[in-house]
């Protein structure tokens, strides 16, 4: 099955470090951005979101169900003013739930539009643009921004509503 071709030069844009650099320069700015935007987070947290967004790196939150592992992903992508493309990894997930995967049912009916309008059809006029489904790693990928955008990966761990608080470094700030 062919690939689809990257719309941009990729995940680094150029000025992108330096973006990064200006808006978090270190923990305690990015801790202090965080609390600005109504997120409280822990030196620990801070830290590693900190070295995900200054290594580059994906950065993987993992817990149980309301700890705020996506608060914490939408406040970095607050802070840096980029976009937050969200996947929720569980067992069995493929590729086509985390890149892309082709639209079948538009496929067909190029198909049978072809037949009707009497026109050759190419193998590789099926696989274009128009037919592809972009999914939340290849979205981020193709992400023309200034700044790398937020791209996490989420994998909730126990039951969905957990009777204990969440730990100290993933609550949100009251309203």
């Amino acid at each position: 099955m062919p690939r689809p071709e990257p719309r941009t030069s990729g995940p680094v844009r150029a000025g992108a470090e330096d973006e990064v650099r200006r808006l978090v320069p270190d923990v305690s700015a990015l801790t202090s951005a965080l609390d600005d935007g109504d997120y409280l987070a822990d030196v620990g947290l801070a830290t590693a979101l900190f070295l995900s967004v200054r290594l580059p790196q994906p950065i993987l939150l993992e817990g149980e169900a309301g700890v705020g592992k996506t608060e914490a992903a939408k406040a970095l992508a607050k802070v840096l003013d980029t976009p937050l493309y969200r996947l929720q990894c569980y067992e069995g997930i493929d590729v086509g739930e985390a890149l892309y995967e082709w639209n079948h049912q538009r496929q067909l009916l190029g198909i049978r539009l072809a037949e009707v309008r009497d026109v050759r059809m190419e193998e590789a006029d099926l696989f274009g643009e128009q037919y592809l489904l972009r999914r939340p790693l290849l979205k981020a990928i193709e992400h023309p921004a200034r700044v790398r955008p937020s791209c996490y990966w989420m994998r909730s761990t126990g039951p969905t509503r957990s009777s204990r608080p969440p730990p100290s470094s993933c609550w949100p700030k009251p309203p």
